[in-house]
């Protein structure tokens, strides 16, 4: 795993936590506002997809595979 692979998903893992935290009383349209600030916060980016599927993953209390998320290099990187 390359260093900026590393990061990212180390960064991608911090954000899911967060979102995740606290899901249990949030909207999926919520969810997908605070997975959208911390993406921002940690620059990374996701495709609209990506985003999507993890938001809804997280709703449903499903989980986040990270280490794949962040391995797919259609979803950008640091922004």
């Amino acid at each position: 795993m390359t260093d900026q692979q590393q990061a990212r998903t180390e960064a991608l893992e911090r954000v899911v936590e967060r979102v995740t935290s606290w899901q249990e009383t949030a909207t999926e349209g919520t969810v997908h506002e605070e997975l959208d600030r911390g993406l921002r916060e940690a620059g990374v980016t996701l495709t609209q997809d990506q985003r999507d599927r993890v938001a809804h993953q997280i709703s449903e209390g499903e989980e986040v595979d990270v280490q794949e998320l962040a391995a797919d290099s259609e979803g950008g990187g640091p922004a």
